[in-house]
């Protein structure tokens, strides 16, 4: 099923792209967070990061990489987050693949808070949770 993404890949929904090749797309984020807040978008419609071969994920990271490089020299921007929801437990809401990359100028703009739950875990926690992804690759 199409997602707005792929409307707007196939250029059916306007919007302001600054990369394209034959595996991503780079455009503006409509709601700029901040001030250069860009999405890159895997052409093919892979729902989250779990569905996307280690190939195009590859080749979207060093996009990403060089689009953050861009983005830093037009705007001189502090500092950049990249972000990814994956899963609707996670926050995603379009299921298209995809990175945000947001510009960062002052440090109180935006926040992203983790929750830090070291004090609730022991040394064998970390060993076995360690453990059982060793084990899943």
């Amino acid at each position: 099923m199409p997602t707005i993404f792929s409307k707007i890949i196939a250029r059916e929904i306007p919007a302001h792209f600054v990369y394209e090749d034959d595996l991503v797309v780079a455009f503006l984020d409509i709601s700029q967070a901040t001030k250069g807040h860009t999405l890159v978008v895997t052409k093919a419609l892979y729902p989250t990061i779990f569905d996307v071969p280690e190939d195009v994920a590859a080749h979207l990271f060093a996009v990403s990489v060089k689009l953050a490089k861009a983005i830093q020299k037009a705007f001189h921007v502090e500092g950049l987050n990249i972000l990814s929801n994956n899963g609707e437990v996670a926050g995603q809401t379009v299921f298209h693949f995809h990175l945000h990359l947001i510009p960062r100028y002052v440090k109180e703009e935006l926040s992203f808070q983790l929750k830090n739950n070291m004090g609730n875990l022991n040394t064998e926690d970390y060993r076995e949770r360690a453990r059982l992804i060793k084990a899943a690759l």
